[in-house]
């Protein structure tokens, strides 16, 4: 696994955590601010960015672990965690597996896992998931989807071409489709079930969803029944790009309550 740092070493870790289909880079906006508070580890999960990409490991349960052995890896003990898009949602996962490894938690523009079944989100989601996890005609489409996707929700504000190659060019199309053919296929008709139904949440967490995006409509702002520590926020103007179109809202997260201890 391919871990970028920024900060220094005793200062309280914060762990930032990438979606599909972007890598360590999308946190660019926010690392050098936060780093002068905290001790900054920013992976890129399996497959993408600069880390290996195995052909199997895919499960989102999977991508949870990893980030949990990085931190052992690193000798951390706890740590605060932003994730967005998947990278939310392994913390999710984490957080509901291990919730002493993690002080506090910001998921960014993801559905929580107690969000109830929609069709329309569905139907957003397999807009785009379910061509990729096509035999044969996945891998084909996979990388001009992960091109257009980067571009779509933005407001007019076009990601840099530079950007864009930064991204595409660092997830192979088997990796896209794996994420995805795993997703659909074994995991997201356990979720509609209620696989996380009966889990409760005991790190105290912020979800912040774009007004805007597709992803999470219909996710409401304020608490969660039967989760206390959680609570969502809505921001105008924005849709599933927040990292690198409000980066200030993860700063002003992030520095509200600084922890004194180094996580060790």
């Amino acid at each position: 696994m391919h871990v970028a740092l920024a900060g220094q070493d005793d200062a309280p870790p914060l762990l930032l955590v990438h979606g599909w289909p972007q890598s360590w880079w999308s946190w660019r906006h926010v690392i050098p601010t936060l780093a002068r508070r905290f001790r900054v580890i920013v992976p890129d999960l399996r497959g993408f960015g600069w880390s290996e990409q195995p052909s199997h490991g895919y499960e989102k349960e999977q991508l949870a672990s990893d980030l949990l052995a990085a931190l052992d890896a690193l000798d951390i003990e706890r740590v605060g965690w932003i994730g967005h898009d998947w990278g939310a949602w392994a913390g999710f996962l984490a957080a509901l597996r291990a919730p002493g490894r993690i002080e506090r938690m910001l998921a960014l523009c993801i559905p929580h896992p107690w969000v109830r079944p929609s069709l329309g989100r569905l139907a957003v989601l397999l807009s785009y998931q379910g061509p990729i996890s096509l035999p044969f005609a996945g891998a084909r489409v996979a990388d001009p989807m992960v091109r257009r996707v980067l571009q779509v929700g933005r407001f007019g504000q076009r990601l840099d071409a530079a950007d864009v190659a930064i991204f595409a060019e660092r997830i192979p199309p088997a990796v896209t489709v794996a994420m995805y053919r795993t997703f659909l296929a074994r995991e997201l008709l356990p979720i509609a079930r209620g696989r996380y139904a009966r889990a409760r949440l005991e790190v105290p967490t912020t979800l912040i969803a774009g007004r805007a995006d597709a992803v999470t409509r219909g996710v409401r702002a304020g608490p969660v029944d039967g989760q206390p520590q959680l609570h969502v926020e809505v921001l105008d103007g924005v849709a599933h790009w927040v990292p690198e179109q409000r980066p200030q809202a993860i700063v002003d997260w992030a520095q509200a309550t600084v922890p004194t201890s180094a996580g060790r």
